[in-house]
């Protein structure tokens, strides 16, 4: 069996699909070239890849609808990769569960960064055996807080009532580091720096669009947040105690 991460490659565009295939099978990747929504759920079914990368402008195709089928189903990562560069379409993009959204024409060293850095967050590093020995301790593996269990290992997130919520990977990213620092406030730059791996424009609108995903699922109130306050003007701070294990 092949080590290789795989990733899909969704574009109605087959010279697109052909060049980004070649550029990341050169750094090591195995890619699949698909140019229909089916075809993408055939293979998530059959051999899902680690990430996807998907057009929004398929032909006849809702790729919104795609992205919210991914999300409900699969626990990829997702960048959306598109010539639609309005606000309006990168703001639906993250709120339908894309860890990273890149407009056409892109560089392709830049793609393949925003892929490993999104990679870097769902997929292990492996450990070395002879570290193993002596490696340090683990952190805690187990966040708990007002009934919520947040599991970093298996990132998880389990309700009071004992279900788990699905969570994005940019969402747990998120919610982890939140958690790691209770009652601090924290800068958007902040978090966008630890949970994307890069620095925002002064209209960069992720972290927001990604707490009112978050606010949506723990929040009894999402219009009244008691877990994930707001600080104007500085950021957001996570309230409640959090005891680890």
């Amino acid at each position: 069996m092949t080590s290789l991460l795989h990733l899909a490659v969704l574009d109605d565009e087959e010279d697109i699909t052909r060049l980004l295939a070649t550029y990341l099978q050169g750094h090591g990747f195995r890619v699949s070239q698909l140019h229909r929504g089916p075809d993408l759920l055939a293979l998530m079914a059959r051999d899902a890849p680690v990430l996807v990368l998907l057009d929004l402008g398929l032909p006849g195709e809702d790729g919104f609808a795609i992205a919210r089928q991914l999300r409900e189903h699969w626990q990829c990562g997702l960048v959306i990769v598109t010539g639609r560069g309005d606000a309006v379409d990168k703001v639906v993009g993250l709120e339908v569960g894309a860890d990273d959204y890149v407009t056409k024409p892109f560089d392709l060293r830049e793609l393949l960064a925003r892929i490993k850095a999104v990679l870097r967050r769902i997929v292990p590093a492996p450990t070395p055996a002879s570290a193993a020995a002596v490696a340090p301790a683990p952190p805690p593996s187990v966040k708990r807080f007002e009934g919520w269990e947040l599991d970093i290992a298996a990132r998880r997130l389990m309700a009071p009532q004992g279900h788990e919520v699905v969570l994005t990977s940019g969402e747990f990213d998120l919610l982890h580091t939140l958690s790691d620092a209770p009652g601090r406030v924290l800068s958007r730059d902040y978090l966008l720096e630890r949970t994307r791996g890069r620095d925002g424009g002064p209209f960069d609108r992720t972290i927001d669009v990604q707490i009112g995903r978050l606010r949506r699922k723990l929040e009894r109130d999402a219009d009244s947040p008691q877990l994930i306050k707001s600080v104007r003007g500085a950021g957001y701070l996570f309230a409640p105690r959090v005891d680890t294990a």
